[in-house]
């Protein structure tokens, strides 16, 4: 039996799904080799509120992300991928 390359996360409002997607996008995007997958990703939600929540986070925490204060006081968000990743905290910053 083959595993599915789809996750589904079902939860109730205010549960961190947005969050979770959030993180799980940004783990996917960096662990990649390719440069352009961001281009074979697909995340799917039932609202276009969600949507827009969604896109602000990553654009959000990507420009986070880059700043050099990212490696003094990194936000939970990116400590959590440094541990998912293996990546260094640099390493994870410079991506």
């Amino acid at each position: 039996m083959n595993a599915s390359p789809f996750v589904v996360y079902n939860a109730s409002a205010g549960s961190g799904k947005t969050y979770t997607l959030t993180k799980r996008y940004l783990g996917l995007l960096f662990s990649s080799s390719s440069y352009r997958s961001f281009r074979e990703m697909l995340a799917l939600t039932f609202t276009n509120k969600a949507v827009g929540e969604m896109k602000t986070r990553i654009l959000e925490s990507l420009f986070a992300f880059s700043q050099p204060s990212v490696l003094e006081k990194p936000p939970l968000m990116f400590s959590e991928l440094v541990d998912e990743t293996g990546f260094t905290s640099k390493q994870l910053q410079q991506k």
